[in-house]
């Protein structure tokens, strides 16, 4: 089963990723009134787990550094219901699937078959543990075959990310820590150009630097050692492994039927780059 979540991951994620780099989903953010790309991002991805104050977002996001929720919750849900940015994020994300899959496609029985064995697999896992994946399941189902598997390929990427946070923490890796070894997996150097962090202040970027070589994560050079790449490794494993659960749900023959019907919407969000 470790297996299969690692090619689920392959073939969800760029379907979730169309929240991110397409445009209609921050057109429709913006419509709410959402002053910028971040309000957006904020206020509709947390917004499953209620008006939590902006250390819970922190919290339950884990990889952005301290103060960056703090900017966003819960300013940007004070005019903006968070239920109203939810369905935001989802009509665009839904908008830019069938865009970028043509009508043909999108309009498929393999779509409608893979929405709906995607969404028994989302709906079936324990929540225990998982914050964001719990929060996405207290939403509806959506009925529409393109946005019900946007909607249930996304409560697998917060259920496998609650469980990424989980093995960073049992690795004493913190969130702009994972940020530079996930550059360095990338071959990125120097990896404080990563642009998840590059936007930091320098003297926190050095700190965290000196902290991985302190461990014997990174070199004088700020390149993996030996230790860095084989704890980057065991957090993936970890996190394949983790992710599992939500796939026993489904039969072998259930599970080879999805690959099948995923593989042709990945194909072609990935030759879009999902935008």
């Amino acid at each position: 089963m470790t297996h299969i979540a690692r090619r689920m991951f392959e073939l969800l994620e760029p379907i979730c990723l169309v929240t991110y780099f397409a445009d209609e989903c921050d057109e429709e953010l913006a419509a709410l009134g959402h002053r910028t790309y971040w309000d957006g991002y904020f206020a509709s991805r947390a917004a499953p787990l209620g008006r939590v104050a902006a250390h819970v977002v922190h919290a339950a996001f884990y990889n952005f550094a301290d103060g960056e929720a703090a900017r966003h919750i819960p300013s940007a849900w004070e005019t903006i219901p968070p239920e109203a940015s939810v369905a935001a994020r989802e009509r665009g994300s839904a908008a830019s699937l069938r865009r970028i899959l043509g009508e043909e496609l999108a309009g498929s029985p393999g779509l409608l078959r893979a929405a709906d064995l995607t969404t028994k697999a989302a709906t079936s896992a324990p929540t225990e543990g998982r914050v964001m994946y719990a929060g996405m399941r207290t939403l509806p189902v959506p009925s529409d075959p393109v946005a019900r598997l946007w909607h249930s390929a996304t409560m697998l990427r917060e259920h496998r990310g609650d469980g990424h946070i989980a093995a960073l923490v049992g690795s004493r890796i913190g969130g702009t820590e994972a940020h530079i070894l996930s550059a360095l997996e990338q071959g990125i150097h120097p990896p404080e150009s990563f642009g998840r962090v590059h936007h930091l202040p320098k003297e926190r970027l050095a700190a965290v630097m000196e902290g991985l070589r302190e461990r014997g994560l990174v070199d004088g050079e700020g390149r993996f050692t030996d230790a860095g790449r084989k704890t980057k490794q065991r957090i993936e494993a970890l996190t394949d492994d983790l992710a599992a659960p939500p796939y026993e749900a489904l039969s072998p023959a259930e599970l080879d039927e999805l690959v099948a019907a995923l593989e042709p919407i990945t194909a072609t969000l990935v030759a879009a780059g999902s935008q």
